[in-house]
């Protein structure tokens, strides 16, 4: 058996039956960097088969999302060390997409004594996944993706426009749920649906949801690491599936004016690793203490949380009263207007709700804040307020509105550092610092409309 005949055996089920009667011709060693873009590099099958590492510089994760860097080198200086990439095999997916056989391998980064690289977002997220394992819990998380299919746009100064649906008309608004709204992008939803089914991913639903061209997918609940992976590959598996037509996939907060933004919601549940139970319900199906310490938790950390769960200054729109975003962090059962939700469940499946995230977000760090918060209010025993009754929108705000001032609760949270780490704390801060200042330097539409001629 030659070395790729020995790779492709241990491939994943759903691998191996894409490349059923077929030769491997490339495989994508990819990463996610701080916004959860892949990084990586293109190997042919045959060279890949026979190693066992890859490297890339670790100024990977000092990029901005315009492509400047953080000066979060440490005091060796801006030396781009290479770091040493391992693979994931059981990660290991399909490209259909592209012209050629090839698979997408997630890597995890390691440092040349085989420590894993404290920022890289992936290790981020096990290093909490393991916190919790230690105290004998298991978190089981599930997200929600929102995103818009809009008209093609490759001028900046031109705002985002609706896409032209099946039917010749752009996508209409205010038609959340609808199924005649979802066969307006029938084409596109069919290509996402055997795009996954290539990669081996199971789509819980999909809906129209209340912005114009605006859908949600559902994805089944799971282990947090993995379906962070899935929610990193769906980005692109979304994006490939538009432009076959004509469109752009954008998993912007808030793409176009007037309309709704674009959530991550994640779901949680934990199981006690003893017995297999859900640790939010007791023996005669209440909630537990721990489910209350876990929403305590959410309503302590999440202000200092939200500047990793809304990364970017257009992040900021989307938290608006009355418009599907919560700006608050009140909780409730059953209620979409609290920023902590409890869904109608039975006992076993009794989960807590974050409906804080935006879709930009990088989802291992998004899923590893929320699930850091929830820790921080087991351990440390916080009690959530009362439960919020009614119409939370008619409630206080207490979400940041700005992205300087979110950075500067999270900068000051020590506490959520520690279950994180201090040095992705470290970095993450300078990066996201250097990409608000840039931010800061342009001068917007709005200023020259209303400020040219009228100071």
């Amino acid at each position: 058996m030659t070395e790729l005949e020995q790779l492709v055996a241990t491939l994943p089920a759903a691998a191996r039956a894409y490349l059923e009667g077929r030769k491997l011709d490339e495989v994508e060693c990819i990463i996610a960097d701080l916004p959860g873009i892949a990084r990586g590099k293109a190997v042919p099958a045959t060279k890949y088969a026979r190693q066992t590492s890859f490297h890339l510089p670790d100024s990977i994760f000092y990029q901005t999302i315009s492509g400047d860097w953080g000066d979060a080198a440490g005091a060796e200086g801006f030396i781009e060390r290479d770091m040493i990439l391992r693979p994931d095999i059981s990660t290991a997916t399909a490209a259909p997409w592209t012209g050629d056989w090839t698979l997408q391998v997630i890597h995890d980064a390691y440092d040349r004594k085989g420590k894993p690289v404290p920022y890289a977002p992936r290790n981020v997220l096990k290093r909490v996944v393991d916190l919790y394992k230690a105290k004998g819990w298991d978190p089981v998380v599930a997200p929600e993706m929102e995103f818009f299919l809009v008209a093609r746009n490759i001028d900046p100064a031109k705002p985002i426009e609706a896409m032209m649906g099946r039917s010749g008309r752009p996508a209409a608004a205010r038609q959340a749920y609808s199924m005649t709204a979802v066969d307006e992008f029938g084409p596109v939803i069919d290509d996402i649906y055997d795009f996954a089914e290539a990669q081996g991913f199971e789509i819980d639903g999909i809906t129209q949801e209340g912005g114009a061209g605006q859908l949600e997918i559902n994805l089944r609940h799971g282990n947090p690491v993995k379906l962070a992976d899935e929610v990193f590959y769906f980005k692109r598996l979304i994006r490939e599936a538009a432009l076959r037509h004509d469109c752009f996939a954008t998993f912007m907060a808030k793409p176009i004016e007037n309309e709704p933004g674009s959530a991550m919601h994640i779901h949680h549940s934990i199981v006690d690793m003893e017995t297999g139970n859900n640790v939010f319900s007791g023996p005669q199906g209440g909630e537990t203490d721990l489910f209350f310490h876990f929403i305590g938790g959410l309503q302590k950390y999440l202000p200092a949380a939200i500047a990793i769960m809304a990364p970017y200054v257009n992040s900021y729109r989307r938290y608006v009263r009355n418009h599907a975003a919560p700006v608050n962090l009140e909780w409730g059962r059953d209620n979409r207007t609290t920023g902590i939700r409890i869904p109608l469940a039975d006992p076993k499946a009794r989960r807590i709700e974050n409906r804080l995230a935006g879709m930009d977000c990088n989802p291992y760090l998004c899923i590893a804040a929320s699930l850091a918060c929830g820790y921080l209010g087991m351990v440390n025993e916080i009690w959530p307020s009362k439960q919020y009754k009614g119409d939370a929108y008619e409630g206080e705000e207490d979400v940041p509105r700005v992205m300087g001032d979110a950075l500067d609760l999270f900068e000051e949270a020590k506490d959520l550092h520690e279950i994180l780490g201090p040095e992705f704390a470290r970095v993450y801060s300078i990066v996201k610092r250097t990409e608000y200042e840039e931010f800061l330097q342009v001068i917007s539409p709005w200023e020259r409309e209303h400020l040219l001629l009228n100071v």
